[in-house]
């Protein structure tokens, strides 16, 4: 099993922090950059398409809550669920830079800011 590390390349497209996630740790799937099964995100493909490391670079939308790809049933389902907020991981990037994020989720051994 790996163990939470900072590394900037683990920060998701959406702006989750798959270093400190529980599939990642456990060697069951490679990060989401690294993911080419992923085919089916809008987000990824998105992010791929514009040259984009996350959302935060997106200058279509001032939040990613305003974006339908970002934004829709199936994402909100799952973050009110795990009471993840990945908007407020995205805002984190934009205020603090990709780098401080990553190692600011690795500190904290989290995949995301908790919804509160």
């Amino acid at each position: 099993m790996r163990s939470v590390e900072n590394d900037p390349r683990l920060v998701a497209y959406c702006g989750l922090y798959c270093g400190a996630c529980g599939a990642y740790l456990k060697e069951r799937c490679p990060g989401c950059h690294e993911n080419v099964k992923a085919k089916w995100c809008k987000v990824r493909s998105c992010c791929l398409e514009n040259h984009y490391a996350t959302c935060a670079d997106c200058k279509q939308f001032q939040t990613p809550r305003e974006c339908r790809k970002y934004n829709n049933l199936i994402s909100r389902l799952f973050g009110l669920i795990f009471r993840s907020d990945r908007a407020a991981c995205i805002g984190q990037i934009k205020q603090m830079g990709l780098e401080c994020h990553a190692r600011t989720m690795a500190e904290q051994k989290t995949h995301s800011i908790k919804r509160t």
